[in-house]
């Protein structure tokens, strides 16, 4: 019993802190002693390392930027001039 305690107090305390680990924000308030224990936990925690994933794979579908092909472009325009009645 108390060891579930424990583990749900810790998965609360890590969850707060996943993503400014993971973006390694320097502002962050988190020492080397709580890097540490979130790595510890990540290791342990099933659940935590869930999470971690998740939004690692958010941040990199985020940061990928691309540029729409020119077909879906035209395709588009034509589409909208349709819509708006513009035959210019």
């Amino acid at each position: 019993m108390i060891r579930a305690a424990r583990m749900m107090l810790t998965c609360h305390w890590s969850a707060r802190r996943i993503q400014r680990y993971l973006d390694a924000d320097p502002a962050a308030s988190d020492g080397p002693t709580d890097i540490r224990r979130l790595e510890a936990h990540l290791t342990v925690c099933e659940t935590c390392r869930g999470a971690e994933q998740e939004l690692q794979q958010i941040s990199a579908a985020l940061s990928v930027q691309t540029m729409p092909d020119q077909n879906s472009v035209e395709h588009v325009r034509d589409f909208l001039d349709r819509l708006t009645g513009d035959t210019a």
